[in-house]
């Protein structure tokens, strides 16, 4: 017979890759949903992200239903002593949904990518024109996104224990 910590951990696991609910407190919604306590599952969900059984937990956004019609990828080539600054810079900008630096790869110069969101093509080259504009990098590409493929939060069987991945190493 399972013990009591065997039985919870599948409900644990459950609720933590469920949709997060639009209330004021979503894990405790859904706990309440899949039969455990708030507290239970952000301990658990800390637990697996120390333990590096799951690398990060965020949340999905659905742009385009929320009206953002246009995804742009904009790619700088920054001087990798600014990288720093200018990369806090543009995170900064609500429109920016992400920000991060990458090695250049053989033949492309650029080593700053941001992600940026509005509801036409134009806003999004306005908003790529105006960051150039305040940080002062004119290198840059700006990315459109033509199609969107299927968005989907990553499921897992199960979860196995930091016990259990020591014995199999």
């Amino acid at each position: 017979m399972p013990n009591e910590d065997e039985a919870l951990e599948p409900r644990l696991l459950a609720a933590a890759q469920a949709d997060l609910p639009l209330t004021e407190r979503p894990f405790a919604a859904l706990g309440e949903e899949f039969g455990v306590r708030e507290d239970q599952l952000l301990e658990a969900l800390r637990e697996w992200l120390r333990a590096g059984l799951v690398r990060r937990y965020g949340a999905l956004v659905s742009h385009r239903k929320l009206g953002y019609d246009c995804n742009a990828m904009v790619v700088w080539q920054v001087p990798p002593e600014r990288v720093a600054e200018v990369g806090r810079l543009f995170a900064a900008d609500p429109e920016v949904t992400h920000c991060y630096e990458r090695a250049p790869a053989p033949g492309l110069p650029y080593n700053l990518y941001t992600m940026i969101h509005s509801q036409t093509e134009d806003g999004c080259r306005l908003k790529a024109e105006n960051l150039a504009r305040v940080s002062g990098i004119a290198g840059y590409e700006m990315l459109v996104s033509t199609r969107e493929f299927k968005k989907e939060s990553p499921h897992y069987a199960a979860l196995r224990s930091r016990d259990a991945m020591k014995s199999e190493a």
